[in-house]
């Protein structure tokens, strides 16, 4: 009646990311975010106003929370990317800057 939306096998393959320069090695289905929080790392940016770390809040693209710089890329959605081997994610800091 249901089927798993990824394969078993799917479940087993891993990539290499780099979080804030620290490699990591994480399912290749999880989302940025996921990886993220699955590193420990729980803030993707700070508030631009307060400084106030700001972590994925929704996980499903609605809240802006899991902005991130992804391969030199600013204010990219985390948790609505998923990783590809050898990304490099930065958490971001501060007023968002143009691409």
């Amino acid at each position: 009646m249901f089927e798993p939306l990824i394969p078993a096998a799917a479940l087993l393959e891993r990539v290499s990311i780099h979080i804030d320069g620290t490699p990591h090695d994480v399912p290749a289905h999880y989302s940025v975010a996921a990886a993220m929080l699955a590193a420990g790392s729980a803030a993707c940016r700070t508030s631009a106003v307060s400084g106030v770390p700001r972590g994925p809040f929704c996980m499903m693209g609605v809240c802006f929370d899991c902005l991130v710089e992804i391969d030199g890329v600013p204010n990219v959605q985390g948790c609505m990317t998923p990783v590809a081997d050898g990304m490099q994610v930065h958490t971001m800091h501060g007023k968002a800057r143009l691409a």
